[in-house]
């Protein structure tokens, strides 16, 4: 009888702060129908990792208890019904659970190839941002050539990748940050303007460069706090699209009217509980119109710091502490 395969792996010891976080060893994961079965080279770290760690925000009954959402690496093995794909090909993925190991599952509909001249960190760096980005901005958004975006955290993996593609796809990003420099980040990634919400009122900002107008559509990852604010931004018929709720998710004090008389548009969306045909799809929308700007090196995932597998319970502290300019990605193996 063939022994299993036992893998690495980081293991939540409960929830709390990052130092339950720690090195364990278990079986590895075998692919079902339509899955590839990873040797995950790299694996990046998202704010949904700290909430699940937290004990925050459980994983789907059928997901992997293990952290992590996104890898890079070489698929080593096929479940049934495959296609597309063949062993040893190197491929970035979104995934429901398990990326911080040696060895992962991912539906094959949430792969996509390396792009060009990509390494693993780079690849690994992708697919949660760029995945989020695209359904929210470009197929919920419907955001276009010419329109314009206020974008928050734009020194965020979700901010700096919607940077990127918005200016990349033809529209006029804004974007806010927490400091000076890390506004000028977001102007190195093709922001039209950043501004720094600490010393700035946004909304003043963006009335002032829109003459008045407003933009298209903001992305907004803050919440409660900012969303009087973010509707004060916005022209008429405008829309604003919410992913995160950092600040809070209770509103007072809005009137309703004022989405009424301006046509506003308000939605929101998560990834994860998604179906694996919804994802498929964006999977198919990024390789369409993504991939090639980030080939042509017109897009590019701004990383901030590279651990290895070992160090999560510091790649978590660092995300926590909000120093950070872009993704932050673990290693798992060569």
């Amino acid at each position: 009888m063939t022994e299993p395969q036992t893998m690495r792996f980081i293991d939540r010891g409960g929830d709390g702060g990052p130092d339950v976080l720690r090195v364990a060893h278990g079986p590895a994961p075998t692919p079902g129908d339509g899955q590839a079965l990873i040797r995950v080279q790299a694996a990046g770290i998202n704010r949904p990792d700290i909430m699940q760690r937290k004990g925050l925000y459980p994983p789907p009954p059928d997901a992997s208890p293990i952290l992590g959402l996104e890898v890079a690496g070489e698929i080593i093995a096929l479940g049934a019904h495959e296609t597309g794909y063949a062993v040893g090909d190197r491929v970035c993925a979104l995934v429901n659970g398990g990326g911080y190991a040696e060895q992962c599952v991912a539906p094959l509909g949430q792969c996509l190839p390396w792009p060009s001249g990509f390494d693993a960190v780079g690849a690994a760096a992708l697919p949660e941002t760029y995945f989020t980005v695209w359904a929210n901005l470009f197929r919920i958004g419907r955001l276009s050539a010419g329109e314009t975006v206020l974008i928050h955290g734009g020194t965020s993996g979700i901010g700096s990748t919607a940077i990127q593609l918005a200016r990349g796809l033809g529209a006029i990003p804004y974007a806010t940050a927490g400091t000076d420099e890390k506004c000028e980040t977001c102007m190195t990634l093709g922001a039209a303007a950043a501004f720094n919400y600490r010393t700035e009122d946004f909304v003043a900002r963006i009335r002032e460069l829109t003459n008045g107008r407003g933009v298209d559509a903001v992305l907004d990852m803050v919440g409660a706090a900012y969303f009087d604010r973010n509707l004060d931004s916005l022209a008429d018929d405008g829309k604003l699209l919410i992913v995160a709720v950092q600040s809070g998710d209770v509103v007072d004090g809005v009137r309703l009217s004022k989405l009424m008389r301006r046509r506003l548009t308000v939605t929101g969306s998560t990834m994860r509980p998604r179906s694996a045909a919804f994802k498929a799809e964006i999977a198919s929308a990024l390789l369409d119109h993504a991939w090639p700007l980030l080939e042509s090196g017109a897009c590019k995932p701004l990383i901030h710091a590279v651990f290895p597998l070992a160090q999560a319970a510091d790649a978590h502290a660092l995300m926590e502490s909000g120093a950070h300019s872009g993704k932050i990605v673990l290693t798992a193996g060569p």
